[in-house]
């Protein structure tokens, strides 16, 4: 009975914790790049981890822009330290995360800004309510902006690219 009341309060209390804390930090450097949405980290014990940006899609490497958002990713990450803030793994056995350069940008709303990537709202309910506005927020902005892609009249967003390719 006595410890009924500590416990709801600490239930409580993380509730309002960021889902972000509650996430691993993964530490290392980029050493390499496969396309504008996934790269490759090597930690401080030597292993090298794939890491899926969260929130984010970026057009294939066969796909118009696709060379351009890979080589933008890459001119931001690569031979850089970062820090990945994950909390699951996708199908592929990656680790998806939100990677942060060490002077805290966001590197996947980078991507967005800088209009080499869409905001993957499919999967949006994974971020924090903050970045899946901010996310959002810079996908429009980058489209009436006409930066990257969307200097394109219709670009075709990558997860229909990749069904029409399985058809």
């Amino acid at each position: 009975m006595k410890f009924r009341q500590p416990v709801a309060c600490c239930i409580a209390l993380l509730a309002l914790v960021p889902d972000w804390l509650l996430a691993a930090v993964l530490a290392g450097q980029v050493v390499g790049v496969s396309d504008g949405d996934t790269l490759k980290v090597l930690d401080s014990e030597k292993k090298v981890h794939t890491i899926r940006l969260m929130g984010i899609d970026a057009p294939e490497k066969s796909q118009a822009f696709g060379q351009r958002s890979k080589q933008s990713l890459s001119s931001m990450t690569f031979e850089q330290q970062v820090q990945v803030h994950w909390d699951k793994r996708d199908k592929y056995g990656r680790v998806v995360g939100q990677v942060q350069t060490l002077s805290g940008a966001d590197v996947c709303l980078m991507q967005i800004q800088r209009g080499m990537a869409w905001h993957y709202k499919q999967y949006s309910s994974e971020q924090t309510p903050a970045d899946r506005v901010r996310y959002s927020e810079a996908e429009a902005k980058a489209r009436s902006d006409g930066v990257g892609l969307w200097r394109e009249s219709s670009p075709m967003p990558p997860w229909e690219w990749r069904r029409s390719k399985k058809s």
